[in-house]
């Protein structure tokens, strides 16, 4: 014979056993207090719903663990819906859901512009020829192939500082020459 009887068990020991009448009956008798710990941290209603219903499916996952000789069930709900509630709300303030810009009216002038193309990038194109070949091969491995200043001391067995000295003298000359171009109008 079972030494707890199945009118014994609380909520969440029954959910832990598989009573499928045991889920409405912890969405009835907890429902309140999950909602009112979801609306203290969510001002829209909808994000309350949704962490109300992600407490729930924790509690149903959860429900195994309780033990009734270390706390309430009312307190291990709570604090499970409070550790939920809390977790969400700290995702969703790192993460804020972006909001469409209303349109300023502004149109940009380079939106349909091909790079390839632009007037200063062939200028700084037809200069690259004319840079030393340590500035020209750390822009190279820097600019167009995207390598970190330490990957391109290691692909080029130089210092760190003489590649980072390189890269700054080169974007120097070629601004140095970009400055000098008459403007083409």
């Amino acid at each position: 014979m079972q030494s707890t009887l199945a009118a014994d068990l609380t909520v969440l020991e029954r959910i832990a056993r598989g009573d499928s009448t045991a889920v409405d009956a912890c969405i009835k008798t907890y429902g309140g207090l999950v909602w009112s710990i979801a609306r203290r941290y969510f001002k829209r209603q909808a994000d309350a719903e949704d962490a109300v219903q992600e407490v729930f499916l924790d509690l149903w996952k959860s429900a195994a663990r309780f033990d009734r000789n270390q706390r309430s069930e009312t307190v291990f709900v709570a604090m499970i819906a409070k550790r939920r509630v809390i977790d969400r709300f700290r995702a969703e303030t790192r993460h804020p859901a972006a909001e469409e810009l209303p349109p300023t009216g502004i149109e940009n002038p380079h939106a349909d512009a091909n790079p390839e193309i632009c007037t200063e990038a062939g200028q700084i194109r037809a200069r690259l020829g004319d840079l030393r070949a340590e500035e020209r091969d750390t822009l190279d491995l820097g600019v167009v192939y995207g390598y970190s200043h330490a990957e391109i001391a290691k692909k080029l067995d130089m210092p760190l500082g003489t590649v980072k000295s390189h890269m700054r003298r080169g974007l120097m000359r070629l601004k140095g020459w970009l400055d000098d171009e008459p403007e083409i109008k």
